[in-house]
């Protein structure tokens, strides 16, 4: 009974029980084999296994698509080179103590590879050995240990750039929180892997100059163990050692050339997934030019007196062919592209003029944006262009902050315009254009850069900031000095967003705030019921949002401005007075949005003496607003803009605190100079929040 409760409970151990156990399992064989004894039969199935683990490293190295698909390389190295001493240390001892036996007494597969491989001859296996050890040492473990090496320290300086360019497609709308936080942990994966594997490449250089060491300690051991204890003449023991110390030398070093053609692999690839074979083959033989220059050269070495004529000849009429073929697969794709480039609306049948119906009549986008002939691969997704996918990410970042549904973006082609460049409208009226390079990124300089960057100067246009048009290849350099380098789609794309969340009132009309009004009715029917017409109009409704919108202030909180509104609508039917009364009951909202959780708020006031002023010029108007002397306002704008600009140096927003009086007009008044200053009453201070005043304007 115990022995079947037994078996019971082995069977029901889940085969998940054992996974991950095959690295502990080997780090333990390996340590085993430095201090127990191998017989030669299981020395030569370790010895197979290795050159098994070998290749199928390699293998996966080619066939990964992009580098941090095997992450784990830099440990597997590791175990495997651990592995592979350990054999050495296995092997060493069996060959000393059982040389003099025979060729066979160390196994039969380092046999195999000192008689078969070498064909017995000890002269000509040390000649090989060394030629593998040049190779792996001086070629190709030097080279990918400098690859190594440099990759992780551009790596390292470039994550600041790739997080601020993570960042700026976050804010563009292009990303989500979850896209954002994946691509974040790819670049510490990146910076982690590359890391690793510089110091990766130190362990196979160090391996193959420990191949080299054992080389020399196993023959003169064996030379020495031959002579001395076995009594062998002096040719025997050179023959039977040297033999056994190189077809051991010869099993190391052929798995430990694999791993290094597998680093090597691995550190030379960009980060970018794709097929390696595909790449090559696509990259190397895409260009006819090149192969027929190689046809021709060949066809003039193959006509030459002495040479060999056949095999040069033969590789010449190859190398026509290909690039024959290459070129005509160019001709007819170029053919291709320029027939759906050129492709007009089809021809009508009918080629009567019809008459004119009210479907002639075109009326203007709520939103437009027009392209240049040169940028129409950015908009055609058949061509790869990504820009429709960025304005949708705009569309959905901004209808969530405003809280309404942000209208479609009309795109189309406009050959009046010139070939590299775009215009935004919006209701027919143009607010933004500027010329693009489709085939370049742009390096923006954030503030504080530590070079400068060869390419085409000019400026950020959402923005206005100091920029560089620079080739795709030029991306990393620029990163890794401190540059937020973003593609051409970004860039439009990034423009319409400022554009569309500066003018955020435009786009709000009667069916958008029905529409809100009905989802609102969904959830709170008795709230909206008798609202609209009862106890305002909707067109007082809608000139309330837009001023609220007008002002930064987003009408996500539909319900609280709906509430307020029938507490108000009764009272008064001023709009300006019913949005400070809506911005007074959503103070806590806008508080947040301008400062955040932090319960003290730095503001920039008014010197009294000002304020009072401007009090007074506001009831001489009858309320419409202070007449105030040129002068004066231009040294106010002056001050508010340079304590707003202070504000923003030590990175704290710019908030401009006055009276309610007086709000709306200075908040009209700064809105275009300074975008970046946030205009709030003293009623709008939430109770909970303490005030701190950072700057004066007017003493």
């Amino acid at each position: 009974m115990d022995a079947k409760a037994a078996f019971g409970q082995f069977k029901q151990i889940r085969p998940s029980t054992f996974k991950g156990i095959g690295t502990p399992v080997l780090v333990l064989a390996a340590l085993g084999m430095v201090i127990l004894p191998i017989p030669p039969f299981l020395l030569d199935i370790l010895f197979s296994f290795n050159i098994a683990l070998a290749l199928v490293v390699l293998l996966v190295a080619i066939y990964t698509d992009r580098p941090l698909d095997f992450a784990a390389f830099p440990t597997v190295l590791l175990v495997a080179t651990l592995l592979r001493l350990a054999l050495n240390v296995a092997s060493t001892r069996i060959v000393l103590l059982e040389g003099h036996n025979g060729g066979d007494a160390a196994g039969k597969v380092i046999e195999a590879f000192g008689s078969v491989v070498i064909g017995g001859n000890y002269a000509v296996g040390l000649v090989v050995f060394i030629i593998l050890i040049i190779i792996n040492f001086a070629v190709v473990t030097k080279g990918a240990g400098r690859i190594a090496e440099v990759s992780a320290r551009f790596t390292l300086d470039a994550m600041p750039g790739k997080q601020m360019a993570i960042d700026a497609d976050l804010n563009a709308g292009t990303l989500t929180q979850d896209q954002a936080r994946i691509r974040r942990a790819e670049v510490t994966r990146e910076a982690d892997f590359y890391g690793a594997m510089d110091g990766a490449s130190k362990f196979v250089k160090g391996d193959a100059i420990a191949g080299i060491m054992i080389l020399v300690i196993n023959i003169l051991g064996g030379f020495v163990i031959g002579i001395v204890q076995h009594d062998l003449d002096f040719s025997s023991a050179v023959e039977i050692y040297t033999l056994l110390t190189i077809g051991d030398g010869l099993v190391a070093q052929i798995p430990g050339l694999l791993l290094s053609i597998a680093a090597a692999l691995m550190v030379t690839r960009q980060n970018e997934s794709g097929d390696m074979g595909q790449m090559m083959m696509t990259q190397m033989f895409d260009n006819h030019k090149s192969l027929a220059i190689a046809a021709g050269l060949l066809f003039i070495m193959g006509i030459v007196p002495g040479m060999p004529h056949v095999a040069f000849l033969t590789f010449a009429f190859i190398t026509a062919g290909a690039a024959y073929f290459v070129y005509k697969r160019n001709v007819d794709r170029k053919q291709a592209a320029l027939v759906v480039a050129t492709k007009g609306p089809a021809e009508t049948k009918d080629k009567e003029p019809k008459d004119l119906s009210w479907d002639d009549v075109r009326h203007v986008d709520t939103i437009g944006l027009e392209v240049g002939y040169r940028l129409i691969p950015l908009v055609d997704k058949s061509q790869g262009g990504e820009l429709l996918g960025r304005i949708k990410g705009v569309r959905k970042k901004l209808s969530q902050e405003l809280g309404f549904l942000v209208p479609a973006v009309h795109i189309r082609d406009n050959l009046d315009l010139s070939p590299n460049a775009y215009r935004i409208s919006l209701m027919g009226v143009v607010v933004g254009e500027a010329e693009v390079r489709h085939d370049c990124e742009l390096a923006i300089n954030p503030g504080q850069v530590y070079g400068k960057l060869d390419g085409i100067e000019t400026r950020d246009p959402a923005f206005g900031l100091e920029a560089v048009w620079i080739s795709p290849e030029q991306r990393e350099h620029a990163q890794t000095l401190g540059y937020t380098v973003v593609d051409t789609a970004t860039v439009v794309a990034t423009h319409i967003s400022q554009l569309l969340s500066n003018n955020a009132a435009k786009l709000l009309g009667y069916e958008e705030v029905q529409q809100l009004m009905d989802m609102l009715a969904k959830n709170s029917p008795k709230l909206v019921d008798g609202f609209v017409p009862d106890i305002m109009p909707l067109g007082s409704v809608v000139k309330v949002m837009q001023n609220l919108l007008n002002e930064g202030v987003s009408v996500r909180d539909l319900r609280t401005i709906v509430q307020t509104l029938l507490e108000y609508g009764n009272k008064s039917n001023d709009t300006e007075v019913l949005t400070a009364a809506v911005r007074i009951a959503l103070k806590r909202m806008i508080v947040q949005e301008i400062s955040g959780p932090e319960l003290e708020i730095p503001v920039i006031t008014l010197a009294p003496e000002l304020e009072q002023m401007l009090h007074k010029s506001m009831q001489a108007t009858g309320g419409e607003g202070p007449n105030i002397e040129p002068g004066l306002a231009e040294r106010m704008q002056q001050s508010l803009l340079d304590a707003a600009q202070k504000q923003e140096m030590v990175g704290q927003p710019a908030i401009l605190l006055t009276s309610g009086m007086l709000r709306s007009t200075l908040s009209r008044f700064v809105k275009y100079t300074i975008p970046n200053l946030r205009v709030i009453s003293y009623q709008e201070i939430p109770d909970e929040k303490q005030i701190r005043i950072v700057s004066a304007v007017g003493q």
